[in-house]
């Protein structure tokens, strides 16, 4: 059985995107651990081995140890893979 996905959301203070996904997860009720990239350039560096981006919003959703990364806002995208997967019966 699979543990509950778990949701990070990279994102600094003033970005208009991030605040965007952030208000769509709570509204969609998943919960989500924030990191904040402001004035650390080391976070951003992160960012860039994993995924070759300096931006935000960066979404990480996965579970099991298991991530896929939306490296956008792309809201269609992050309600998929927050959304449970179909039981098989």
């Amino acid at each position: 059985m699979s543990a509950a996905k778990k949701v990070i959301v990279w994102s600094k203070t003033g970005c208009q995107y991030c605040g965007t996904v952030k208000q769509f997860l709570e509204q969609n009720n998943q919960p989500y651990e924030n990191i904040d990239i402001e004035g650390k350039d080391y976070l951003r560096d992160i960012l860039e081995a994993k995924y070759g981006i300096r931006h935000v919003p960066v979404v990480e959703i996965g579970s099991d140890g298991v991530y896929t990364a939306v490296t956008d806002w792309d809201l269609e995208k992050i309600k998929a893979l927050i959304s449970p997967a179909p039981v098989a019966g």
